[in-house]
């Protein structure tokens, strides 16, 4: 059985965050609905700008076969033969205007980024994993769910409990078992111009 890829930060971080991965190996086993409603609710709590909550979700899971491989099909054919295997798969969509006033919302993919984030943390809390994914099929998924013209399908998410790398197709097993890396904060968090380090981070 493939193990958890815990992170090995430079500085001190919540463990929750630590352990956060996402694997492409997970297991046929199925997740409560107790747990995805609280997914969605730490979703729902989440930051935006000025509080629109743009982000949708359209999920299904293989309590209903039907449902789930409708929800499938909208991921690229890439990412299908792994994610069959997870009980539970969503599209997570955002809206591109503000409610109030129908002017673009600039912090729409960003919200819904950021509605998707404390998902994952808290899935990781109950022992699940979230992998998230661009690689879907807006217009199929438009199509099919009969999305607005003024919300943007955006991103696949995988739900589900840890599996065994050994029953992923071949191609995606080193995706399991290479090392996380990260870039060090120097190469990302800058000073007085542009790729020149903070001192805050040195």
């Amino acid at each position: 059985m493939s193990l958890p890829k815990e992170a090995n930060p430079d500085h001190p971080i919540h463990d929750l965050i630590a352990r956060r991965w996402s694997p492409y190996a997970l297991a046929d086993r199925p997740v409560s609905q107790e747990d995805l409603r609280s997914l969605f609710e730490a979703a729902r709590w989440s930051a935006s700008s000025y509080n629109e909550q743009p982000w949708r979700y359209i999920v299904a899971s293989k309590i209903d076969p039907q449902a789930f491989d409708r929800l499938l099909s909208c991921l690229v054919e890439g990412n299908q033969p792994w994610a069959k295997a997870a009980p539970v798969l969503a599209i997570g969509c955002t809206s591109l205007n503000f409610a109030l006033n129908g002017k673009p919302n600039a912090a729409a993919q960003q919200d819904l980024g950021l509605a998707s984030a404390p998902l994952t943390t808290e899935a990781t809390a109950r022992g699940l994993f979230v992998h998230q994914m661009i690689g879907i099929h807006p217009d199929r998924v438009r199509e099919l769910y009969a999305v607005p013209d003024d919300f943007l399908p955006l991103t696949g998410i995988a739900i589900g409990y840890l599996g065994d790398v050994n029953d992923l197709p071949e191609g995606y097993r080193p995706r399991d078992l290479s090392p996380r890396q990260r870039r060090p904060l120097p190469e990302f968090v800058f000073g007085g111009k542009w790729g020149e380090a903070s001192d805050l981070v040195k």
